[in-house]
């Protein structure tokens, strides 16, 4: 999605009280770099709380708002900045306001539980978006009707989700790029440290002890172990030594939480690995399947098309066509 003005784009970020400060920081900072790094007013920002009145972020830092939800100002982007119990922070002067933004066109985005917000005002339905892990149950729950992905962050012609954390920098460096070309995002993307631009295909890596929580540590310590070692893989037998199993104990655990083998678990392990590797650098197929413990190419592109439905060839050269950027109109 590009968002494009004559001027410079006006982005308003809407903050709720129990906003999320780091996901708030990593959307406006990229707005700030791409001006400095341009020498030029790319995009112009301000903050808006629903009464103007001072909002306080989740970790006790507090903020005084430039307008009120009344204002008259015209935005290319509204970002609704959410956070923590996101059910208390709306009512329904706000959801009406945000209606009557998407009547004029205005492309929505939101970051962590601000797609919370979108989908009560009505204005996800029919979109692809985003939700963070933490809330995505809860979500599915509430909002049956809404294709809830589990990237970090989604584009879907005029709304934009993203999942929190630092993932807004991405988002956000994926609206620049398209406005105004890759070369500026990745600048900026060096100039934050940032080791590279994530983009749209690439999914949230829900920890295992939310799913399964506290009742299996040594499941938990089995997976992080075999996270920790994909090159070279452990065997199930030193696998089940080291948190004092047997491989039968093992694989019944495996069977029993994650309905599948500790076998194949690890081997999706790899190959999820190795498509995080085929989309997001160059490294050679050859060296995709050995840094992912496969001893062959050709058992890693079995493997992978088995897994994938399609070679790791297609799906290099599919990236491309899958991440095609869609124009809009402030």
């Amino acid at each position: 999605m590009s968002i494009t003005n004559p001027s410079a784009c006006t982005v308003g970020f809407l903050v709720l009280n129990n906003f999320t400060l780091m996901s708030h920081a990593s959307a406006v900072e990229p707005l700030r770099m791409a001006n400095h790094l341009s020498n030029r007013t790319l995009y112009r920002w301000k903050t808006i709380s629903i009464t103007g009145d001072p909002v306080t972020a989740s970790d006790g830092m507090q903020i005084t708002p430039d307008h009120s939800i009344e204002t008259d100002e015209k935005f290319d982007l509204i970002v609704v900045c959410g956070g923590l119990e996101v059910k208390q922070q709306y009512n329904r002067r706000l959801l009406q306001w945000l209606q009557r933004q998407a009547r004029l066109k205005t492309p929505l985005a939101a970051i962590c539980t601000g797609s919370y917000v979108l989908a009560k005002a009505g204005l996800l339905g029919g979109y692809r978006c985003t939700i963070h892990w933490e809330n995505m149950a809860s979500f599915k729950e509430e909002f049956p009707h809404i294709m809830v992905t589990n990237h970090i962050y989604s584009v879907d012609r005029d709304r934009l989700t993203c999942s929190g954390g630092t993932a807004p920098l991405d988002m956000m460096l994926n609206v620049i790029a398209n406005t105004h070309g890759r070369e500026l995002s990745a600048s900026i993307s060096e100039m934050f440290v940032h080791d590279r631009v994530r983009n749209e295909v690439e999914q949230q890596r829900v920890p295992l002890r939310h799913t399964l929580g506290i009742s299996q540590p040594k499941l938990v310590e089995i997976v992080a172990l075999m996270e920790a070692n994909l090159e070279e893989t452990i065997s199930l037998d030193d696998l089940a030594s080291y948190v004092g199993l047997s491989r039968r104990q093992l694989e019944r655990l495996f069977l029993k939480y994650l309905d599948c083998s500790p076998s194949r678990y690890y081997l999706k392990l790899r190959l999820q690995r190795a498509r995080q590797l085929l989309q997001q650098t160059n490294l050679s197929i050859i060296e995709i399947a050995a840094a992912c413990g496969f001893i062959s190419t050709p058992h890693f592109s079995k493997r992978y098309r088995d897994c994938f439905g399609i070679p790791p060839r297609d799906e290099r050269l599919g990236l491309q066509i899958r991440t095609q950027p869609v124009a809009m109109a402030s």
